[in-house]
């Protein structure tokens, strides 16, 4: 896969880089490194008491980094020119605590919310120094074929919808564009509130 500057991006599972590898995507200060990722998974309570290393070991855990036989892992890693560049949090849908309760998610929808066959991607970190160069799409290009090739039956996200010249912060752009989701084949199947779609694609049974 190669960005619209024509640099050439891989995408592999998390557990197939390093942990060092990942930390690096994340940092050592801003919002990525304080959250390790873990904000989806935390109850309210959780988050609040939790201290950085403890989510650290959490993420750790779920992405089984540093071990290609693991039978799991919960999200890739993105490569440019073999730096690791950029992130990307999916996994099932019931890992995220939070998205049972989410307004955003269920408004105006009937679905259980305990069916572990649908799977969503939450969150995109890029790693600074590679910002703005297709990181983000790549990896939301790669998210369907990953979800379906490991059982799901349908893969969502949650992005933002932005104004046309509107710009916003990583701290809000972090679960995505839905102009990336579009890109990657998702359409939009509703809108909870003017600045926030859920987007999804079903795979043929």
């Amino acid at each position: 896969m190669t960005t619209e500057t024509g640099a050439a991006v891989a995408i592999v599972p998390a557990n197939e880089a390093s942990w060092d590898e990942l930390q690096l995507v994340l940092g050592v200060r801003g919002e990525a490194a304080r959250c390790q990722c873990q904000w989806f998974q935390s109850a309210p309570s959780q988050w609040r008491e939790e201290h950085i290393e403890e989510r650290a070991r959490r993420l750790r855990a779920g992405t089984a980094c540093g071990d290609p036989a693991a039978g799991s892992t919960s999200g890739l890693i993105a490569y440019l020119d073999g730096e690791p560049a950029g992130w990307c949090a999916v996994e099932p849908r019931t890992a995220y605590r939070r998205l049972r309760t989410s307004r955003v998610v269920w408004t105006g929808r009937d679905e259980d919310p305990d069916d572990g066959s649908v799977w969503a991607a939450v969150c995109f970190v890029t790693r600074k120094g590679f910002r703005r160069r297709g990181i983000s799409r790549a990896l939301a290009a790669a998210v369907p074929d990953w979800a379906e090739e490991n059982g799901a039956r349908a893969v969502e996200g949650y992005p933002l919808v932005l104004k046309p010249g509107q710009e916003m912060t990583w701290g809000e752009l972090y679960v995505g564009s839905h102009s990336i989701f579009a890109a990657a084949g998702f359409r939009e199947v509703s809108r909870p509130t003017a600045r926030r779609a859920v987007m999804r694609i079903d795979f043929e049974s």
